[in-house]
C-alpha cells in the first residue's frame, strides 16, 4: 500500500532571525527524517531583504542540512524550474515581514499552488510571524499600518493565527477583539519563543526556547467574548558537549 505523507506545518516565535541560541532551528531540523534535509528560506515578505538572507545563510550553513534561498523579487528560475526546486525541498522556511504583501507576490508566481502541492507530498512548512500567518485561513496583521485582520491565508491550517502575542502593544486585544466579534475564526496565538506543530491539522508538539513563554488557543465564547487557553509548552535546551577524558 501507498504510504499517505502527513501533512505538517510549524508556527515560530523565534528562530535564526532573533535567537542567538538556535533551539528553534535545532527543532524544526529535528522534525525531518532525512540526514541532510533540503532547507530553502523564502524571504518575500521581507522583499527579499540581503541581510535577511544572509542571517539565514550563516545559520543555516553551520547545520547538517542543504541550505538555499528562492527570491521572487529578481526571480530566475521558470515555471517548470520553480516547481522542481520547490517540490525537492524537505522544508520551506518562510521569513517576516509583510504578510499582505507576501500572499499577493505568491499568488503572482503560483507559488501558492506549489507550497499546497509541497505540502501535499509531506513537506514540513514553516516560519516567523508573516511566515507563520501565511498558513491559516486568516491572520492578525500590521500589513496595512494599525493592527487589524486579514481573512486571505493559504487555509491551510484551520482557523487564525497572531504572532508575536506577548511582545507588540496591543496584538492581544486587538486579536482577542477580533476572535471575540468572529471577525477572525478562532486561532493560535504565539508568544515570542514558542514553536508549534501540526500535524495533520492537530497540534503535535508545542515547545518553548524561554520557560515563560506560551501558545494560546483563542476562541469566542458567548456574545463579544473570549475564551483564552494557554497550552503546556515542552522547555527546549541546549544539548550537552561531549566532556574531554581527564
Amino acid at each position: 500500500m501507498a504510504v499517505v505523507p502527513e501533512h505538517r506545518l510549524a508556527l515560530l516565535g523565534g528562530g535564526f532571525s532573533t535567537d542567538d541560541d538556535g533551539l528553534l532551528d535545532d527543532w524544526v531540523l529535528d522534525q525531518v527524517r532525512a540526514a541532510r534535509p533540503k532547507v530553502c528560506f523564502v524571504p518575500t515578505a521581507s522583499g527579499d531583504a540581503p541581510a535577511y538572507v544572509e542571517k539565514f545563510l550563516a545559520a543555516y550553513k553551520s547545520r547538517s542540512c542543504e541550505p538555499s534561498v528562492l527570491p521572487l523579487f529578481r526571480r530566475e528560475l521558470d515555471d517548470d524550474a520553480l516547481r522542481t526546486f520547490l517540490l525537492s525541498q524537505d522544508v520551506v522556511y518562510v521569513g517576516g515581514g509583510n504578510t499582505a504583501n507576501l500572499l499577493a507576490v505568491w499568488r503572482a508566481h503560483g507559488v501558492d499552488r506549489l507550497l499546497r502541492e509541497a505540502f501535499d507530498r509531506g513537506t514540513l512548512l514553516c516560519g516567523i510571524s508573516a511566515g507563520a500567518n501565511c498558513w491559516a485561513d486568516g491572520s492578525h496583521t500590521d500589513s496595512f499600518g494599525p493592527l487589524t485582520h486579514l481573512s486571505d491565508g493559504l487555509g491551510l491550517l484551520s482557523g487564525s493565527v497572531c504572532p508575536h502575542y506577548d511582545s507588540e502593544p496591543g496584538r492581544r486585544s486587538s486579536y482577542q477583539a477580533a476572535v471575540a466579534t468572529r471577525t477572525l475564526p478562532a486561532g493560535w496565538a504565539v508568544e515570542d519563543g514558542v514553536g508549534a506543530l501540526f500535524t495533520d491539522g492537530l497540534l503535535t508538539d508545542a515547545v518553548t526556547r524561554t520557560p515563560q513563554a506560551l501558545l494560546y488557543r483563542v476562541e469566542p465564547d458567548g456574545d463579544d467574548e473570549i475564551k483564552e487557553r494557554a497550552l503546556p509548552c515542552r522547555l527546549l535546551v541546549a544539548a550537552q558537549q561531549p566532556t574531554s577524558p581527564a
